[in-house]
């Protein structure tokens, strides 16, 4: 399908959705829970996508992905709020945005940033949504020529640089939680030979790990202890007057919205990596780039527009790895790949051609998520903060509930009950202890990827690795892998020191 037709599928799916009522309450319902999810510290916008995974069961697959696509948009954009008006970050994507919100609204021009970061992350979705769908025929192409050489080193590419770009202090704690993810994605019957491992002569265990329950209990277990051990302290909301887009402060930060968005795009492209970062990076070349750094940190609106343009441009980016070769680019991707499952769509290169409106529907849902996503936040902004004053712990409860009818309700498996709990708690304890959850919520979702391609490789090839070396690739991946791992290494940045002092002397 050439990119004229996708378009076309585009706006054929945009126009349907135009006349559906049910599609604009759906939506409009959902964007504005993503938006009290992300306001409020303690809930994100996994969970968000994790609880209401378990809701869309009984939905057709577009309604689902309304409903899905709503919250993750809402929660994302939603957690600048409490970044804005009382300095702390409704979920780690905003936490950028109150270096530079939280001045803004001491300043009483907490309705004028608002305003800014509403339009800025519309805008940064609607750029991302137009990389979905450009990208991802030429990405599905590339992907049909990948053999399982490439298929493994990619997924196993894919848990390295997760673990090596989430974890706060030492690389080699994200890559032992990626370990540990793969290795449950080793648990049951394998792929190729049908041989039961590690499942204790367990009959639940021969199936394998359910992907649903898994990472319910990975993100929503550790939430809910960590929200009700912190004792809430009611924190002063700053005033605002009304919310409105400054078009022309936009416009004359076009410039900075554009370089974000590209920002946002290509780090939701690398997997398991998230909106977080994207929004940190994305405030560091704000900073490197302005005129007068000097203000940065003291209420530039420079440094707001670019970590919310980012952080949602972020989730389209997020999307292209996660439709086109089944890699989810963010935590809140993961879970959506969790959900794509349960409606019986298979990301990966094969969806253009089994499924050929898919990706267009998504791009026209994301479209069609981030106007209401501006029309919600321009409008409704002084009801929604009100929330913030609600302690998160009373949430608790429903968000408890949610967790376990969730993972009950996949198969009416009770084991999925007694799966979930010791999950989170490992997920728990691992957090505790500085061992991010994403690479082990990637580990788990590529493990058994990595795992049949790799044998099946071997199996080809009669036991030789030299086709990981004769295929371009391939070679890629394992250079871009080996290179990954040798520049954590003390000896390699060493190494960098001593050629950067030898250029500073001759410069000198």
């Amino acid at each position: 399908m050439n990119l004229g037709e996708l378009f076309s599928l585009f706006f054929s799916n945009l126009g349907h959705m135009l006349i559906d009522p049910g599609t604009w309450l759906l939506l409009a319902a959902t964007v504005l829970m993503g938006i009290i999810f992300g306001a409020l510290p303690g809930l994100t916008a996994t969970l968000g996508v994790a609880l209401l995974t378990t809701v869309t069961y009984g939905m057709d697959t577009a309604h689902a992905m309304v409903a899905l696509l709503g919250i993750y948009v809402g929660a994302v954009y939603g957690g600048s709020y409490s970044s804005i008006l009382v300095n702390i970050p409704g979920t780690a994507a905003a936490a950028a945005t109150a270096m530079d919100g939280y001045p803004l609204a001491c300043k009483g021009e907490g309705g004028r940033a608002l305003g800014l970061t509403t339009t800025a992350s519309a805008i940064g979705t609607a750029i991302g949504m137009i990389f979905v769908i450009a990208l991802s025929p030429v990405i599905a192409a590339l992907a049909l020529q990948f053999t399982s050489w490439e298929f493994f080193l990619l997924a196993f590419f894919g848990i390295l640089i997760s673990g090596t770009l989430t974890t706060p202090d030492v690389p080699l704690k994200g890559w032992i939680a990626g370990l540990i993810g793969m290795f449950m994605a080793t648990i049951g019957r394998d792929l190729l030979q049908t041989y039961p491992r590690f499942t204790f002569g367990v009959p639940d265990l021969e199936t394998g790990l359910d992907l649903v329950p898994v990472l319910i209990g990975a993100f929503g277990i550790p939430q809910i202890i960590q929200v009700l051990r912190d004792k809430f302290q009611p924190q002063e909301i700053k005033k605002f007057q009304r919310v409105f887009p400054e078009w022309k402060t936009i416009s004359k930060h076009f410039p900075d919205i554009l370089r974000s968005s590209l920002i946002g795009v290509g780090i939701g492209s690398v997997p398991g990596i998230g909106e977080d970062i994207a929004g940190w990076v994305s405030y560091g070349t704000a900073k490197n780039s302005s005129k007068h750094p000097e203000t940065f940190g003291k209420g530039e609106v420079a440094a707001v527009i670019s970590t919310e343009t980012a952080n949602n441009s972020c989730i389209g980016g997020a999307l292209i790895p996660l439709l086109n070769l089944g890699i989810p680019g963010s935590p809140p991707a993961a879970m959506l790949l969790g959900a794509l499952m349960l409606h019986n769509i298979a990301p990966g290169p094969m969806l253009m051609i089994d499924h050929p409106e898919f990706v267009p529907q998504v791009a026209a849902i994301l479209l069609f998520a981030s106007f209401m996503m501006w029309l919600l936040g321009i409008n409704l902004a002084k009801w929604v903060v009100k929330i913030l004053e609600v302690p998160p712990q009373l949430f608790m409860p429903i968000v408890g509930v949610l967790c376990v009818v969730g993972s009950y309700a996949l198969g009416m498996r009770v084991f999925n009950l007694f799966l979930m709990v010791p999950v989170g708690l490992i997920a728990y304890f691992l957090t505790e202890r500085g061992y991010p959850i994403a690479p082990l919520v990637i580990g788990v979702i590529l493990g058994g990827m990595a795992d049949s391609n790799l044998r099946r490789g071997l199996m080809v090839s009669q036991g030789s690795f030299l086709p990981m070396f004769t295929r371009p690739v391939a070679l890629i991946l394992v250079i871009a892998s080996v290179l990954l791992v040798l520049s954590q290494t003390k000896l390699w940045k060493n190494f960098w020191s001593i050629v950067l002092k030898k250029k500073e002397k001759k410069a000198a």
